[in-house]
């Protein structure tokens, strides 16, 4: 009798592995299938669309030729795409595609068409809201929330040297000599550091946006906590302490300005996604520049 019943045990609970094993394999082969499917429609929205634009505008043309270099690439990586996320990566570069394609159609003075999926590369960055002109070592950049003759190169967003780069027209693109070395990644250093200095005071340029200017605030707030830790410490070794720990927090505060609160780092750098121009950056929602 009780052998009878560890054999049927046994086989319950084989029945049960099983049944596991089989419903982990189906919910894989569902989830590689959407993805897949996801991947795969924006690949081909964004081929539809390089197909139906045109123009001899600089600005135009610009960004339809970066739009098809990341439909290119989207297409290579759909093609060796075997996991959801190859897959992910797959429609991540065919949605920047489609956000070169909606620059285009602004340089047309068209409808840029529906909003998309916000990108993972973009996060943080935030965007141009106001013309600027800096010079760097004696050679003149602009940057501006429009398309022009003397801004032509669009880019979505992005991290560059562990700075966010918002959205934006730029007379050149400074940001491709990060796959250079030496003299030209220090050279985009100073460009980066001239375009987005807290001077140009953008409204929305905040501390999701603007490490310079969250440095400012930090440093700040650390003094505000530091002077209230000299006054309660005149009222006895308690208060005294309790000051400390308080300078302590403007301390940390300052530290924390440096990054502007900003969330740099992350998975979906532009470079991952074979397209991007950018390390990618899972950034936190930024403000305006």
């Amino acid at each position: 009798m009780e052998v009878a019943l560890w054999v049927v045990l046994i086989l319950m609970l084989g029945g049960a592995l099983v049944f596991w094993r089989w419903g982990s394999r189906s919910r894989r082969a569902t989830e590689l299938a959407d993805a897949r499917a996801e991947a795969q429609r924006w690949y081909e929205r964004l081929g539809g669309q390089l197909m139906n634009l045109h123009g001899d505008a600089p600005a135009v043309r610009q960004a339809l030729a970066d739009a098809g270099e990341r439909y290119n690439a989207a297409g290579s990586q759909l093609e060796q795409a075997s996991t959801p996320h190859q897959f992910a990566l797959a429609r991540e570069t065919a949605l920047e595609g489609l956000a070169y394609i909606r620059a285009a159609r602004t340089a047309l003075g068209i409808d840029p068409g529906p909003d998309l999926p916000p990108l993972a590369a973009a996060r943080g960055a935030g965007m141009l809201t106001k013309e600027r002109e800096v010079n760097v070592q004696g050679q003149t950049y602009r940057a501006g929330p429009q398309p022009g003759n003397q801004t032509p190169y669009y880019y979505p967003g992005g991290n560059w040297q562990g700075r966010p780069v918002p959205a934006g027209w730029y007379s050149t693109p400074w940001w491709k000599t990060a796959l250079g070395t030496g003299a030209g990644v220090l050279g985009g250093i100073l460009i980066a550091d001239a375009l987005f200095s807290p001077a140009f005071a953008d409204p929305g340029y905040g501390s999701e946006a603007g490490y310079q200017e969250g440095s400012n605030d930090g440093q700040d707030q650390g003094g505000d906590y530091g002077d209230q830790g000299q006054d309660q410490g005149d009222q006895g070794q308690d208060y005294g302490d309790q000051g400390q720990d308080l300078a302590g927090q403007g301390d940390y505060a300052a530290s924390q300005g440096d990054y502007g609160g900003g969330d740099f780092g992350g998975d979906f750098g532009g470079g991952d996604f074979g397209g991007g121009d950018f390390g990618g950056g899972d950034f936190g929602g930024g403000g305006d520049w």
